[in-house]
């Protein structure tokens, strides 16, 4: 019995360069982006993440080097028929002031060639899956919506066609820290929901953290490390990686750890202790120390699909922290 063809990554960078007035943007970047993954390009500005994230859909193309979308090379691939297959998100947003919210979510799936019908229903879909109910917003001009619907109504649009891929940069620079915190977790959520590919462009490090699977540190447009989270904090691979995601940030690395980890080192017969308050087992252990401080115990009930699975104290943090950093953890 044999087994499945290799899946080529959904995204393949392979020794990309990419040159401008002499100078080299992207420098030499091999990077591979696997389907369904959140992999966060983070840098300081000018680092070269937001070139490389443009060469992915040809709005700007390789001066040497390759990239692959599902195997096959972007190059070979006529350019408008490439960004119908992958979605865009910016933070200026894009929305076209003259046309309704119905009509800018629309515009890839009548390029598409979809019938009305199956196009009025996909704009009500991803109106709710955003949180924007249709029959109130559908109708109305970007003028007449918050920066944070707006977003909302860019990131519905680069999923309206249904691509497999998303490339996202910096789309929530421009939002207050209130409706931005609401709308990582809003696209965090929709990523585990729909299993997207998300190609994402920051400089914020707490939002890196709080979204990617994989981080890939640029700078000076090579990629410096890349990494999970915890990877990325627990073993910087340079100075310069170390001083930028702050690396001895003792809440950063409990911002990385989920609750359910920690629990798997927990003391046997923990489960007996009493604990009054309660967190998700897919919670941050950051999460759980606030609760803790706020409730007074000395441990935390965890909770898995409304039922208690266990406690874990500080105590158990910590441990889990020296586990999972190699002992970095105080």
């Amino acid at each position: 019995m044999t087994g499945e063809p290799h899946k080529p990554p959904a995204l393949r960078f392979d020794a990309v360069v990419h040159s401008y007035g002499g100078r080299r943007g992207v420098d030499g970047v091999t990077l591979d982006v696997p389907a369904g993954s959140f992999c966060v390009l983070l840098g300081q500005s000018g680092c070269g993440k937001t070139t490389l994230l443009k060469t992915a859909n040809r709005l700007l193309e390789p001066t040497s080097g390759h990239v692959f979308v599902e195997g096959v090379d972007v190059m070979s691939i006529p350019p408008v028929l490439l960004r119908r297959r992958i979605g865009y998100a910016i933070q200026a947003v894009g929305l076209f002031p003259h046309m309704r919210v119905r009509e800018n979510i629309a515009v890839v799936p009548e390029l598409l060639g979809w019938d009305r019908a199956r196009i009025a229903a996909r704009v009500d879909e991803l109106l709710d899956l955003v949180h924007l109910p249709p029959a109130e917003y559908r109708g109305r001009f970007p003028r007449e919506l918050s920066g944070g619907q707006q977003q909302r109504v860019g990131l519905a649009r680069a999923l309206a066609g249904d691509p497999a891929i998303l490339l996202m940069d910096e789309p929530f620079g421009a939002v207050d820290a209130i409706e931005r915190a609401h709308l990582q977790d809003e696209l965090a959520s929709l990523h585990r929901r729909l299993g997207k590919t998300v190609l994402f462009v920051t400089h914020d490090v707490e939002e890196a953290l709080r979204l990617a699977d994989t981080i890939a540190v640029m700078r000076d447009g090579r990629v410096e490390q890349s990494g999970s989270p915890l990877e990325i904090l627990a073993r910087p691979a340079t100075p310069f990686v170390a001083d930028l995601v702050g690396s001895h940030d003792a809440l950063r690395l409990l911002a990385v750890v989920r609750v359910a980890d920690a629990l798997d080192g927990a003391a046997p017969g923990a489960n007996s202790t009493p604990a009054r308050a309660a967190v998700r087992s897919d919670a941050t252990l950051r999460d759980a120390l606030s609760v803790l401080a706020q409730s007074g115990d000395a441990s935390v009930a965890v909770e898995r699909d409304g039922a208690r699975v266990g406690v874990i104290s500080v105590d158990d943090m910590l441990a889990a922290l020296r586990r999972l950093t190699g002992g970095r953890g105080r």
